[in-house]
């Protein structure tokens, strides 16, 4: 169906509008999630303060960063006008640290600004165009990675003489290929999008591609990565310096620290400073790192409740009381009734696999609590197709899963499901005994529920040894019967095929193969025709009539296709919003149609227009 925010009021630009609020949306949301983060706005405060420190180091350091004062070396720390004390020059060491923010600052820019040049822009051409430059640019970051990082920049020493900046570039350079790897892998995936073809279809070049909506892709891995970078590039420069390969004029963390480190038997609490300058900026860049990763690849986390959240949910949702209410009800009903309708009552219950009464799922959110199914009934009797017909997002799937209990693990599940008169719901030994036994499950898009790794012999078997009690042989030669009972020309072919050799019909072939093999009772088919061409459509659904016709078993079958539910089906149950508006026998809906959403679909249908 048409996206009817695509059909809002406001002309060609109604949605270019939407989007750009959206994404201002997005964005204050992202700096709203992250200064409600204690860690990193500790994090934030406390990098803000060392950069204005640095800053304005001239104006706040008490003395020049050479100043020598020979009455105050290996001075202690508040031992006159030296508050940190001196170092074995008789230099102070406060403003000797502040002097250095600068140069530890500027020097970690350098690391980042090579770096993500070299490394994202490498990363995003080998990952959008692959092919030779991808193969290229992988084999030289491989060789940059084998380098001996640290050797190399004491080696480069001897080359470019005492200039910390030119080391730290050549340290970018050496880290590039930690940006290369990451947005490789992203831009991999992007790449292979529908709206990356669209971009193609619509006239952009390939620059203005990746500069528009690839780049974009890898905004936030790449803004988590430069944090940990810099924390990398404060501890390199500190540990270059402290090696003695900086400039003795100019101060920096590292050379400092090494200083008070030659006379820490003179004047031990002089490398106290440095050590917690350096310790503790490295490990606010490192927690800031994880603070953006939360905010910025955390985009929504599922809101999980504990035990009496959900079960108190449970009870908003389907009340106990009412539903003893309903069954004390059902029972005067019963009790009442004539003999006759008590007998085909009786015969219905009898034929009744799966009952579900009074069904809801609900999901917990920050606003409250999203219902997507809405205490719905649905029976389904042995040799009967049960349709379950409705638009997407009706709840049609939410109700197969919840049967099957592979809703995800935030969904809060109420109301009562039942199979051959057991309580399905709650009870997970029951459901271990009936599900992939008795009850059996096809799916939609037959070529992603296949492992890819293993052929579909090895997939048919495992899954058939798993509900019943028999050999490898004697499974094999089930599954080849079975394969070709579906219609498969050539099992053992078939067999040791992987998903990837065989087209979409086979692979719902293969599936259907393996959700009766365990000699079901009831089948959820989930759409089970939706990834197919319209020939192979009507070839499953004749499949799925004989199996029915054969075995004798109840099926529900979820579909949005009314033809489907009219060629199919026995009986037909309508879902909207959540809940089953309107259910009856196939033929009397279609041609009487009572509830006006059914009448709507059919009217839909039936259009020559629509």
């Amino acid at each position: 169906m048409e996206d009817a925010g695509a059909r809002g009021p406001g002309g060609p630009s109604g949605p270019t509008d939407a989007a750009a609020t959206s994404a201002r949306s997005a964005r204050r949301s992202t700096v709203s999630r992250l200064l409600r983060n204690p860690t990193a706005m500790i994090c934030i405060a406390f990098l803000a303060v060392l950069v204005a420190l640095a800053f304005l180091a001239p104006l706040l350091a008490p003395f020049d960063q050479n100043l020598t004062r020979i009455e105050f070396t290996n001075a202690k720390p508040f031992d006159g006008p030296f508050v940190l004390g001196g170092d074995s020059s008789g230099r102070d060491i406060l403003s000797r640290l502040l002097w250095a923010s600068r140069g530890t600052l500027l020097a970690c820019v350098v690391v980042l600004v090579v770096s993500v040049a070299v490394g994202v822009t490498a990363g995003l051409f080998a990952g959008f165009f692959g092919g030779w430059t991808d193969r290229v640019s992988s084999w030289i970051s491989d060789v940059v990675l084998a380098l001996p990082g640290t050797v190399l920049l004491i080696a480069l020493y001897t080359v470019i003489g005492p200039s910390i900046l030119i080391a730290m570039a050549v340290f970018g350079l050496l880290i590039a290929p930690s940006y290369f790897r990451l947005v490789r892998a992203v831009v991999t995936q992007v790449r292979r999008e529908l709206y990356i073809d669209a971009a193609r279809v619509s006239g952009l070049s390939d620059l203005r591609i990746i500069a528009r909506h690839v780049l974009i892709a890898v905004r936030a891995p790449v803004i988590i990565q430069s944090s940990f970078v810099l924390a990398a590039g404060i501890g390199i420069q500190a540990g270059l310096e402290f090696l003695g390969l900086g400039n003795p004029r100019q101060a920096s963390w590292g050379g400092i620290l090494q200083t008070s480190f030659a006379s820490i038997y003179q004047n031990p609490g002089a490398v106290v400073a440095p050590t917690l300058l350096i310790s503790i900026t490295t490990l606010v860049l490192v927690l800031l790192g994880n603070a953006l990763r939360d905010v910025l690849q955390v985009v929504t986390t599922p809101s999980v409740l504990n035990r009496r959240e959900r079960a108190a949910l449970r009870d908003r949702l389907s009340p106990p009381a009412t539903r003893t209410t309903d069954a004390r009800t059902t029972d005067a009903r019963t009790a009442n009734a004539r003999p006759t309708d008590a007998r085909a009552a009786d015969a219905r219950d009898a034929d009744t696999l799966l009952r579900i009464e009074d069904l809801h799922v609900a999901y917990p959110n920050p606003d409250g609590v999203s219902e997507v199914v809405r205490g719905i009934d649905l029976e389904v009797r042995r040799g009967v197709i049960h349709g379950l017909v409705g638009e997407s997002g009706s709840g049609k799937s939410q109700t197969v899963f919840s049967v099957l209990d592979i809703l995800p693990k935030e969904a809060v599940v109420a109301g009562s499901i039942t199979f051959d008169g057991r309580e399905l719901l709650g009870d997970r030994a029951a459901l271990h005994a009936v599900r992939g036994r008795r009850i059996a499950y096809v799916p939609q898009e037959p070529m992603s529920n296949l492992d890819p790794t293993l052929t579909v012999g090895q997939q048919l078997v495992v899954g058939l040894r798993a509900v019943k009690q028999v050999s490898r042989r004697q499974a094999r030669t089930e599954l080849l019967a079975l394969l070709a009972r579906v219609g498969i020309k050539d099992p053992e072919s078939v067999f040791r095929m992987y998903p990837h050799e065989i087209s979409g019909g086979m692979a719902q072939r293969v599936l259907i193969t393996g959700a009766i093999a365990g000699d079901p009772d009831v089948i959820l088919a989930d759409e089970p025709t939706t990834a197919l061409d319209v020939t192979i459509q009507a070839d499953v659904l004749d499949l799925l009539r004989e199996i029915r016709d054969e075995r004798g078993l109840g099926m529900v079958l979820v579909t949005h296709n009314l033809g489907v539910v009219a060629d199919l089906c026995d009986t037909v149950s309508v879902m909207q919003a959540g809940r089953i508006v309107e259910t009856g026998d196939v033929r009397a809906v279609f041609a009487a149609p009572q509830h006006p959403y059914t009448r709507e679909l059919l009217a839909a249908t039936t259009d020559p227009e629509a």
